[in-house]
């Protein structure tokens, strides 16, 4: 290789390298995760369990039913969004290992939400 092109593969390999590593670590969480979501309120309802899949961080639901977006950090913290017909609630919270949990709210209600891994 002449100088040039050494000097621009070292540059895409410093480049390139750093980016695996992210990648590698904002996918500790991938898989499938079962979600219990719980409010305090009677008038919120009793709860419900809604199945979400996280591929490279970023959040997914599995249901035709509830649409989950968000992104998971590489350190566990996790911002998500679910929705459903005209219904909206925005969690947040922290993944660690096989579990998590955090809080969630919506237009008239809040409540908590726990997560094992499936």
């Amino acid at each position: 290789m002449n100088g040039f092109r050494k000097g621009l593969f070292a540059t895409i390999v410093a480049i390139a390298f750093p980016l695996a590593q992210a990648d590698a670590a904002g996918s500790t969480f991938d898989g499938a995760w079962s979600v219990r979501i719980s409010s305090s309120s009677e008038t919120c309802g009793n709860g419900a369990t809604v199945a979400i899949g996280i591929s490279n961080g970023q959040i997914a639901s599995s249901s035709a039913a509830v649409t989950a977006s968000g992104r998971v950090a590489e350190a566990g913290s996790i911002n998500v969004t679910l929705s459903t017909g005209i219904k909206r609630a925005v969690g947040f919270g922290r993944l660690s290992g096989t579990s998590g949990s955090g809080t969630w709210s919506g237009a008239m209600c809040k409540g908590t939400w726990t997560a094992e891994r499936m």
